[in-house]
């Protein structure tokens, strides 16, 4: 294009200084260069609306091929639709590069402009990049799933939604939290519902003149006969301390995930009946003083 553009302007200053007699000349040589590029460029242009109308054919068919794969069945489906968007992004930024190359546009100003632009997004849109980021690494990865309870030292809650910027809880008193990804893959996550069963550890206080046996009897006693309460691994019930006001048991159960409130609550409910019953006396805090007579 700036080739016919030079020629013309060269043609036309020509036509200027030059006698009328090669005005005609001019006007037909002329019009032979402009019907040279307009060919040139009309094979060029055919060309390239046949390769992007056969490049968008093959790109759906070769996205069906994707998402018929057995591991893009294995991601969750917010994985799927992100790399679904990803990977027709890429193919279609392919084709239109190859496109722009076969009509005559300098790959190198083309580079150069996307790098510029790409660049400046970038610096703009940092924050929401790294939240990007996060999001690739929690959906690759995958340190936790849609339903589980999780908690990155700051929030917990139930998973509701895992997006590529965001990741959203829902509190136990229902207030929705949303978690930018950036942040939450670079914290220390624990997945409260990875596993299948949790090991529940209970303390309790009682007086120092108690029976101990008695006190570990008691406590065994709750757990063995609370349903929720796993028999394998078997409970268990020690004397863990000797604190300043109380001897202090430690108890543990192992029990489903799901249940560990349940049995958390009905635990310190039980125990306390139950000391009542038996006279197992629950401490205040008490402190000793000595008074010392001077002469």
């Amino acid at each position: 294009m700036d080739e016919v553009v030079t020629t013309v302007a060269e043609a036309t200053e020509t036509a200027v200084t030059a006698e009328p007699e090669s005005i005609s000349a001019f006007f037909t040589s002329l019009w032979t260069k402009i019907a040279e590029y307009a060919t040139t460029f009309g094979v060029r242009l055919v060309v390239s609306l046949i390769i992007l109308f056969v490049g968008f054919k093959l790109i759906k068919l070769l996205m069906k091929l994707i998402c018929r794969g057995k591991g893009f069945q294995k991601l969750t489906k917010t994985a799927q639709t992100l790399f679904k968007d990803v990977v027709k992004i890429l193919l279609y930024f392919v084709l239109v590069i190859t496109v722009a190359g076969i009509l005559g546009v300098s790959m190198t100003s083309l580079i150069a402009v996307l790098g510029s632009a790409g660049l400046a997004i970038g610096l703009a849109l940092q924050g929401s990049l790294a939240n990007l980021a996060g999001g690739f690494m929690i959906l690759l990865y995958r340190p936790f799933e849609v339903g589980d309870y999780i908690s990155d030292g700051s929030h917990e809650g139930t998973v509701t939604d895992i997006g590529i910027f965001y990741t959203t809880l829902m509190t136990v008193d229902n207030k929705r939290i949303m978690i930018p990804n950036g942040a939450l893959s670079n914290a220390a996550v624990t997945d409260f519902s990875a596993n299948e069963t949790r090991r529940l550890d209970l303390t309790f206080s009682v007086a120092y003149d108690s029976d101990i046996d008695l006190v570990k009897e008691s406590l065994m006693a709750i757990m063995t006969n609370h349903d929720l309460i796993l028999k394998d691994p078997a409970p268990f019930v020690r004397l863990s301390k000797h604190d300043d006001s109380a001897l202090v048991f430690t108890t543990r159960a192992w029990v489903k995930s799901g249940d560990y409130w349940t049995v958390n609550f009905d635990m310190l409910e039980a125990a306390k009946k139950l000391f009542d019953r038996k006279g197992i006396e629950i401490p205040f805090p008490q402190v000793d003083v000595h008074m010392k007579n001077e002469k």
